[in-house]
């Protein structure tokens, strides 16, 4: 196994898939409903407006949250094939590789890994109100230069760059289509599912862009 396989792998990370559990571990970095966040800059009033735009209706909030029991006993394989995506393309490395060695940060990539857990059960059951764009807010400081690596003290690139934001969106939610239909839903059922995390994403990603956007712009 290569160096990069370990430090990618579930084991080496110390990540158990997700037990459905009432109150889940805390998580290091995970600060969703923190009081210490900033307010975003948009209101439940924009993200409607949002929303609307997209589509996104209430079908889809119902579709999300009945993929959540079907994916929360599978995140750590999600994770596995999200991860070996980011390790087979050296673009999106790049943004986990220490910068003092050259080399993946195998700290750094556990720390994201663990939240990123936790954010697929929170996308399938989100709650669209202000404490949730305060953590999109959040979530989109992480990746730009003015908060990318605090978290973590990580020493890695001080961007992510912004086309790859929405870009994301295809591997995470293509390859996530297979394990909706891993529970015995129906094919309409994994379209449904499946189409209301395409819009989720996207609109995340979309609100995670405020920093990258100039002032008045977004």
């Amino acid at each position: 196994m290569s160096l990069l396989r370990h430090l990618l792998s579930a084991t080496a990370l110390g990540v158990v898939a997700s037990t459905g559990a009432a109150a889940p571990p805390a998580i290091p970095g995970y600060a969703h409903g923190a009081a210490t966040l900033a307010p975003a800059p948009y209101t439940v009033a924009d993200l409607a407006a949002l929303q609307k735009a997209l589509l996104f209706t209430e079908a889809d909030v119902q579709a999300l949250r009945r993929s959540k029991p079907i994916l929360e006993g599978q995140t750590d394989a999600i994770l596995d094939v999200w991860y070996g995506f980011v390790a087979a393309t050296p673009e999106l490395l790049v943004f986990f590789t220490d910068t003092r060695t050259g080399k993946p940060d195998g700290e750094y990539l556990a720390a994201v890994r663990r939240r990123f857990a936790r954010w697929i059960l929170n996308t399938a059951d989100a709650r669209y109100d202000q404490a949730w764009l305060d953590w999109q807010y959040e979530i989109g400081l992480r990746h730009h230069r003015a908060k990318k690596n605090q978290t973590d003290g990580a020493h890695s690139s001080a961007l992510v760059n912004y086309r790859y934001l929405s870009a994301l969106t295809i591997p995470v939610t293509t390859t996530l289509k297979p394990f909706l239909a891993r529970q015995g839903a129906t094919p309409e059922q994994v379209e449904a599912m499946h189409a209301a995390w395409v819009k989720s994403v996207l609109m995340q990603t979309i609100l995670w862009s405020y920093p990258y956007v100039r002032d008045g712009d977004f």
